[in-house]
């Protein structure tokens, strides 16, 4: 059977700057691809909403070089809605509506959404454990204010060695390392909270 026709299931974690693009194959649950998109608009413009629609376009080019490889199903992280700045929370929105968007005009399909919290969950079970009060929650056995998104680092780390990560030149993970591994949470999260995994 040809790789094409395979069904595969896409997950993205959106924001402005970057979005984590994570491929599994749907049927033996494998990682094709685990990577971000990060879109540069040159000359940049002045108007925001102008320098998102060019960033669409491009991701609109990146997802027509996937069009004919078996996408079935696209998961979409929610975006966090907790920043104080209603101007940062509506930018985002926007932007996340666009990509759904395109999604669907490029893939004629409609994304599923997973939060943040249950993507997390279901795609790493064995982080809920009991907290101080007892209480069994995500990142229960961490102590409060644990860098959660280097812990599902740690733990995609574990599940895919062959990955390669981009560092700094202070041998730091880059900022685009924890886009690719939402994303990664999102496919594996949505996937198992469904039961279709």
């Amino acid at each position: 059977m040809e790789f094409k026709n395979l069904p595969k299931v896409l997950g993205l974690d959106v924001s402005t700057k970057t979005i984590g693009w994570a491929l599994f194959d749907m049927v033996d649950k494998q990682l094709l691809e685990l990577t971000h998109f990060s879109p540069v608009v040159k000359p940049k413009p002045e108007d925001k909403i102008e320098e998102h629609l060019k960033k669409v376009i491009a991701f609109e080019a990146k997802l027509k070089e996937v069009k004919g490889l078996g996408i079935v199903e696209v998961i979409i992280e929610e975006p966090l809605l907790t920043s104080n700045n209603l101007h940062t929370v509506g930018t985002l929105l926007r932007y996340n509506a666009m990509i759904v968007k395109s999604v669907y005009d490029v893939l004629g399909l409609i994304p599923k959404f997973v939060s943040t919290y249950n993507a997390r969950k279901y795609a790493f079970p064995q982080l809920v454990k009991e907290n101080a009060k007892g209480k069994r929650v995500l990142f229960g056995q961490y102590p409060k204010g644990c860098d959660k998104k280097k812990i599902i680092w740690e733990e995609v780390r574990k599940l895919e060695p062959s990955i390669e990560w981009a560092y700094t030149r202070n041998q730091t993970l880059k900022k685009e390392s924890f886009d690719m591994t939402d994303a990664y949470a999102c496919v594996k999260g949505y996937m198992q909270k469904e039961g279709i995994w």
